[in-house]
């Protein structure tokens, strides 16, 4: 071993260089610590690796994620189901259907109306009239009807005989509908009615014809009146007869019922001139007044048993200080600012109040030729014509 030892000595001396460099390089050296390469995908497969790992994460939590869900439905607006009744014999609630339709005092009394047809439900419920009650005979009715206005309404389903017997239709649509009395005042009319109004009132005397009435209140829609005032005597214009010849108009605009003369002054403003409707041409005299005016009016009385109508001195003094109201061509212009157009009923005629209201606006006599031996134009007829008139008149002032 000593020999071995000596013979390693011997050669390192001979060749010490070039091993202690190798040995010196050898134990100093350190091997280097090679780290993976991290690659980075383009910014695209990233979101798409973070869209695929939302669900794993949500998945670790299914009672987070439920209460998530439920959150989002709760701003879902749900569809409500109606409630429906089906009505049985003897069923009180169907005889308040032919109260209402009969009696004029009930409906003042409770505040109702009775519409009937889908047209009507539906402007009635457009316009904000509060439904009570509905009665039909199908279910599929419903479906054309706005959802939210049958919310609180009691629907109730008949035989469509049932409607028939109460209906004085003769075709009729098998749908009914209870109202509240619409108050004009909180009624919401179709923008297309206010957008096309005129500064043109309308004001029934004695109409007492409900299909007149109703076609009367048609024509002032249509020629686009600000309102439609109805003194007392007019017969109600809730009447079902006069709602279905009114076609809707009874929700495009205005109706104020049941007003005394020395009210309807509050109702129009006072630029307005008072017009209105004569049929007695250029021959109107004061004697004309009294046989056609002042035996429509309160004060005087019937003499029974007598052919003549009498009254107080006091009273035929006040009748000729009546003004001499000025009469002219319906053609001829005469709306050229606010104007209101009284219409009087043909059994009476105009009340002398409506003259006595003319004559202080400043207004005139109206009157539309006819041919001579033809029967005058009734209500409705003349209104139509007059308010179409003097709407043209009013629009060619303003153009």
């Amino acid at each position: 071993m000593a020999a071995l030892m000596r013979s390693v000595l011997s050669c390192s001396r001979l060749v010490g260089a070039r091993v202690s460099v190798n040995v010196q390089v050898t134990r100093h050296v350190r091997a280097l610590r090679r780290r993976p390469v991290r690659v980075i995908p383009p910014e695209s497969e990233r979101r798409e690796q973070k869209e695929e790992s939302r669900p794993q994460a949500r998945s670790a939590h299914p009672l987070q994620e439920t209460q998530i869900q439920q959150k989002a439905a709760d701003h879902i607006p749900r569809k409500q189901e109606l409630k429906i009744d089906k009505a049985k014999a003897g069923d009180k609630r169907l005889s308040k259907v032919v109260t209402i339709a009969k009696s004029k005092n009930f409906r003042d009394r409770h505040g109702l109306v009775l519409l009937e047809g889908r047209r009507l439900l539906v402007d009635a419920m457009e316009a904000g009239a509060v439904l009570q009650t509905m009665f039909f005979s199908r279910v599929d009715q419903l479906k054309d009807l706005p959802s939210d206005k049958l919310q609180n309404a009691e629907l109730i389903k008949v035989k469509f005989e049932d409607i028939k017997l109460w209906s004085d239709v003769v075709t009729p649509q098998g749908i009914m509908g209870i109202f509240k009395r619409p108050d004009h005042v909180k009624m919401k009319y179709p923008e297309s009615q206010l957008k096309n109004t005129l500064p043109l009132s309308l004001i029934c005397d004695n109409i007492r014809d409900p299909g007149n009435l109703g076609t009367i209140l048609r024509s002032a829609a249509g020629a686009g009146c600000n309102k439609v005032l109805l003194t007392k005597g007019c017969v109600d214009a809730w009447e079902p007869k006069v709602i279905r010849a009114g076609m809707g108009a009874h929700f495009r605009l205005p109706i104020i019922t049941s007003l005394e003369w020395d009210i309807l002054f509050n109702y129009l403003s006072e630029d307005t001139k008072v017009f209105v409707a004569d049929h007695a041409l250029l021959e109107t005299s004061k004697e004309k007044v009294i046989k056609q005016d002042w035996m429509s009016s309160k004060k005087v009385s019937y003499v029974e048993g007598e052919d003549y109508y009498s009254s107080s001195d006091d009273e035929v003094d006040e009748l000729l200080d009546l003004p001499n109201v000025p009469i002219q061509n319906y053609h001829e212009q005469w709306a050229k600012g606010p104007s209101a157009l009284v219409i009087g009923g043909e059994t009476k005629g105009l009340s002398l109040e409506s003259l006595l209201l003319t004559g202080k606006s400043g207004g005139r006599r109206l009157y539309i030729p006819v041919v001579p031996g033809v029967e005058s134009l009734n209500s409705a007829m003349a209104a139509s014509i007059l308010l179409f008139e003097g709407k043209r008149q009013l629009e060619l002032r303003n153009s």
